[in-house]
Formats: C-alpha cells, sequence, structure tokens
C-alpha cells in the first residue's frame, strides 16, 4: 500500500535532482560557450587606444571549463597578468571588483593563496609577441553558477604572484573586456 507512494516520491525526486543538475551546469543546460569580443576599456595609457581582446570560455560535460583570452594591439614583448573579476567594466578598473573565486575568501581582499589560486580562480596571464599580441589559457575543474558568474576579464600590468601574502595580486588595473559569462 505504501509502495506506489514511495515509488512516485523517488520519480519525483530524480526529477527534481535531475532538473537541478541541468540548470546548475551550463554545459548540459545546453549554454556550452561564452564569447566577447571588442576594443579594451582603457584604464592607463600603458594600453595603445584600439587595444583588443577576445574572450572565449567553453564548458564541457564533466564540469570543466576552459577560458581563453586572446589580446593584440598592446605593447610588444611585455608581461601581463590577467584575470575574470566579479563585475562588468565600469569607469575605472576598481567597479570590476574582485576577481572572481569559485570559493570565495571570507576575507578580502583575498591575498591568500589558499583562495588566491589558479585552481579557484580564473588566471589568464600573458606575454605579447613582437606585435603586441598574446594569449592566456585557464582550465578549471568547475564551472559558474547560473546565480553567481564573472562579469569581466582585467589586464594588469603584472604577472599574476603567488606568494604567501600577496597570492592573486597582479599590480595596476590597466583595462578591462566584459564577458557575459
Amino acid at each position: 500500500m505504501h509502495r506506489p507512494l514511495l515509488r512516485r516520491n523517488a520519480a519525483a525526486l530524480c526529477v527534481a535532482a535531475g532538473v537541478s543538475l541541468f540548470a546548475a551546469s551550463p554545459a548540459l543546460a545546453g549554454a556550452d560557450h561564452a564569447r566577447a569580443d571588442g576594443d579594451l576599456v582603457r584604464y592607463s595609457a600603458a594600453i595603445p587606444v584600439g587595444a583588443h581582446a577576445r574572450v572565449n570560455a567553453v564548458y564541457d560535460a564533466s564540469g570543466s571549463t576552459v577560458v581563453v583570452l586572446h589580446v593584440s594591439g598592446l605593447a610588444p614583448n611585455t608581461a601581463y597578468g590577467a584575470h575574470a573579476h566579479a563585475n562588468p567594466c565600469g569607469l575605472t578598473g576598481a567597479a570590476a571588483g574582485p576577481h572572481y573565486q569559485h570559493v570565495m575568501d571570507p576575507h578580502q581582499p583575498s591575498t591568500s593563496p589558499a583562495y588566491a589560486n589558479a585552481q579557484n580562480e580564473i588566471w589568464l596571464d600573458f606575454v605579447t609577441d613582437d606585435e603586441g599580441s598574446g594569449t592566456g589559457t585557464a582550465k578549471v575543474d568547475w564551472q559558474f553558477s547560473p546565480d553567481r558568474r564573472p562579469g569581466s576579464v582585467i589586464i594588469h600590468a603584472e604577472q599574476t604572484h603567488t606568494g604567501p601574502t600577496d597570492s592573486g595580486t597582479a599590480g595596476a588595473r590597466l583595462a578591462c573586456l566584459t564577458v557575459d559569462f
């Protein structure tokens, strides 16, 4: 007498779990990639007018994310840091907010290696070639949730630091590209 009710409840629970998984994973929900392409919002004269960036984020069914940043029109033979940030670009570099972190550090600004690291953030550091073009790539074993995603990629003045007290820092915010991850 209770078995049909148990089966119905179990079936409903399985459907609900499947819908939750489907909604939580961009890859499974059909949003297998995000793209942005445009001129960088400049916050520094160190970034030439017309500097350009393209970001591709690919989400796979295993739950991983690969983000690739292509830049052009920057200073030749120069090392830059680059990270996904919490907010879209704004009038100043600070408007982009902190680095996007998969597991958020309760202490902000985050410089603890336990949170500010390449497995918990999207680090896209690169070095430009003789023509000012470069590529940075990050692969992480997680995906952005639909209710909390990064809003931009910031180009920083320095490669990303990994020290015990300055992990994740990369100098001044030079430029930005808004990305709808």
